[in-house]
């Protein structure tokens, strides 16, 4: 059988290569189709592979009655209507190794130009100016980079900046010392990282957890003269504080590949003379694109000869029987994996799925992937999906394992998750009740009955009387109205617990006060 491939974007030929090299398959090349066009002729094809020039729309999708698979030759997928593909059965690939080396690559040209004022030296020769004496820089040698977020591209910084007999100390949520003395690398918090490094470079996606990362009160915990790099994501670092930093001489200079706002001609960052920056060049490399058109291509190829796709972006279609029975759990099993995220501690290293009552019944790999996404999209992003979680985990040494039991505790079903961590383990059940939606039934060994949405506050407290009533005295002074309240114990006069969905997120110095409160062990603010 052979399979019809429309490339309607400009690919390398290198990058077609992998297609055209295949028996089964038939290269189409079309670049200039308008989208009535590509909605006309798409129906002939088998396959589709767009850069970002093309919108692969709902009409499109519902129009192409062969289409198996779109290849994205990149890393993002905002040209395709993801929800349209996955309703229509049709598999969506990116390529999200391909511009790793160029992403590390340009890391260390900002770094080693940075120490070198390689480009304010030549700035002034090109203004006709002979000026050794401003332009004195460092050496890496013997000098400590601190690296924040080893994923690919930061554990190829560290690899290279180790051969420029650099000392590397890393941070990492999903890194542990075992695999940081694997890797040569000092293992620490992030803040051990900015207290001790000369030099620090972030490789963490944007999420609301790292917006900022990089704020005020970390510069005050630098060294004096600390280099700062940022060719991940704009807005890890806060830019006025970077700024602050840099004018009141705690920070010598700092590289910027990305910036919160671009383009950013006109920041005040760069009027900084210790200031470096490029326009979002990190995977601008002939090589990087030939690297993504090749990936997508052989994935496409792969699985049109019937392997399976690598970088699966959405979710594969079931049974339709199967998704009717296991849908209503999809937020569920999400929410209880977020809900984990907020309380463990440490590194993941195992997660126990129990399915109990009717959900041991049926086929549950969906659920359980959704699952691992909601463990790991807090901390990796929102590229984490439903398809490509359970690879994600493995990458990071995560061991995932599945258990049924007809035993459901008196419930019809019950979704239980368990996450073992370097430092403890810790586990959250759910149910839906019949008219009533999600519900979380159980924390550890606490039993509850609350709604897993919004803003809640999770407290640990000692149970005894006036403990309820001081907390929602504090939070009546800071005006926060509670929604819902739930407490649970295991013993009179031990440790219990409160969950409390309130109308506001609380912020930082909030939550300190209820944590200074008498009784009380623990203050967690969690966001569902």
């Amino acid at each position: 059988m052979t399979f019809k491939v429309l490339i309607s974007d400009p690919l390398s030929e290198e990058g077609i290569q992998p297609l055209e090299a295949a028996d089964n398959i038939e290269v189409v090349v079309s670049t200039d189709l308008s989208p009535e066009q590509l909605a006309e002729e798409i129906g002939k094809y088998d396959a589709l592979l767009v850069r970002s020039q093309t919108k692969v729309t709902k009409e499109i999708i519902e129009k192409a009655s062969k289409l198996k698979i779109i290849g994205r030759a990149g890393v993002g997928v905002d040209n395709i209507d993801l929800d349209a593909a996955t309703e229509h059965g049709v598999i969506v690939v990116n390529a999200p190794d391909g511009n790793t080396n160029s992403a590390a690559e340009h890391t260390m040209a900002m770094l080693m130009s940075l120490a070198r004022k390689i480009p304010q030296a030549f700035y002034a020769l090109k203004n006709q100016k002979w000026d050794r004496k401003s332009h004195v820089g460092v050496e890496l040698k013997g000098k400590t980079l601190g690296v924040i977020g080893l994923g690919r591209i930061g554990a190829e910084v560290a690899t290279r900046a180790k051969g420029q007999r650099m000392n590397i100390i890393a941070y990492d949520p999903f890194l542990t010392e075992e695999k940081a003395d694997q890797m040569g690398v000092d293992y620490g918090t992030v803040e051990d990282v900015v207290r001790k490094a000369d030099f620090i470079t972030v490789h963490t996606p944007l999420l609301k957890e790292t917006k900022h990362l990089i704020n005020k009160a970390a510069f005050e915990l630098m060294k004096d003269g600390v280099q700062i790099v940022n060719c991940a994501r704009g807005g890890i670092i806060d830019e006025d504080a970077l700024y602050e930093a840099i004018v009141n001489k705690k920070v010598a200079g700092a590289a910027l590949d990305v910036f919160e706002q671009e383009p950013a001609v006109n920041h005040k960052l760069l009027e900084l003379p210790e200031v470096i920056a490029t326009p979002h060049l990190g995977a601008s490399t002939v090589e990087a694109q030939e690297n993504v058109a090749i990936d997508v291509s052989e994935d496409v190829a792969n699985f049109l000869s019937g392997g399976l796709a690598r970088n699966p972006v959405n979710l594969p279609s079931v049974p339709k029987e199967v998704m009717r029975k296991i849908e209503p759990y999809f937020h569920l099993s999400e929410k209880l994996g977020t809900f984990l995220t907020y309380l463990t501690e440490g590194v993941i290293e195992e997660i126990n799925i129990y399915y109990s009552g009717k959900l041991a019944e049926v086929e549950v790999a969906p659920l359980t992937r959704n699952t691992i996404k909601g463990l790991l999209k807090r901390h990796l992003g929102e590229h984490v999906n439903d398809v490509n979680a359970s690879f994600l985990a493995e990458k990071k040494g995560i061991l995932i394992n599945e258990h049924k039991t007809n035993t459901s505790k008196g419930f019809t079903n019950l979704l239980k998750v368990e996450v073992k961590t370097t430092k403890g383990t810790r586990m959250v059940a759910g149910t839906l009740l019949n008219g009533l939606g999600a519900r979380i039934v159980q924390v550890d060994t606490y039993s509850v009955d609350f709604i897993p949405s919004g803003h809640i506050v999770f407290i640990r407290h000692k149970d005894q009387p006036g403990a309820i009533g001081r907390v929602g005295s504090l939070l009546a002074e800071q005006e926060t109205n509670i929604a819902t309240m739930q407490v649970g114990r295991s013993d009179v006069g031990g440790e219990a617990i409160m969950l409390l969905t309130i109308d506001k997120h609380l912020d930082l110095d909030e939550l300190n006060q209820l944590n200074q409160l008498a009784d009380i062990y623990g203050v967690t603010a969690i966001e569902l």
